[in-house]
């Protein structure tokens, strides 16, 4: 008997298609071994926190999220111009400070009629910045011992920093690690200069 022409109720069986699962399912792998590296990096050689106050204004504002990269001081020691995230005085209990690194170990610092000078020479700034108004400890040249950094906010009139005692010159074992990437809102980001 020969088929009727007309309606067909029977569920037509689509096949399955192999090559695009075998596609889909390397896609998600993919993503899931990205996700999982990044999330180890992370873990491991960077932590992320928040910028708190204005000490560093222009280059960083109050609540600018950051990437530190903790690795980077283990291979190399900070130099002239990083921005490093450090405990004051190694207090864990204290939130993360974010300042300027101007002069390293070995040098002498000191601040007259409002400008930076190290190893008495006056300081070529990275970023523009004011006259300072509080020379604080720096108003008498500030030897740096072994280890030690002098560190000061880019915002200079508005920064708890080097100059004054409570900070003091930071040594490298209170030194967490380099700010390297920020995040400002919503698609304001980039690294850090």
């Amino acid at each position: 008997m020969a088929r009727r022409a007309g309606l067909n109720f029977r569920k037509q069986r689509k096949k399955f298609n192999l090559p695009l699962f075998k596609e889909i399912m390397s896609w998600i792998l993919s993503l899931a071994i990205v996700i999982c590296l990044a999330y180890v990096l992370v873990a491991f050689f960077g932590i992320r926190t928040n910028v708190v106050g204005q000490a560093m204004e222009q280059t960083l504002e109050d609540n600018d999220e950051i990437l530190v990269n903790k690795f980077a001081y283990i291979v190399s020691k900070p130099k002239s111009g990083d921005v490093v995230v450090f405990l004051p005085n190694g207090n864990k209990k204290s939130h993360y400070y974010i300042r300027r690194v101007v002069a390293v170990p070995g040098d002498t610092v000191q601040i007259k009629d409002g400008a930076l000078y190290v190893n008495d020479e006056l300081y070529k700034e990275s970023t523009d910045v004011a006259s300072m108004e509080d020379a604080g400890i720096a108003s008498d040249p500030v030897k740096l011992g072994k280890d030690e950094y002098f560190v000061l906010g880019d915002n200079r009139n508005n920064s708890e920093d080097s100059r004054y005692a409570n900070i003091g010159n930071v040594k490298k074992e209170y030194i967490i690690g380099k700010a390297w990437f920020r995040f400002s809102g919503f698609g304001d980001f980039g690294t850090i200069k």
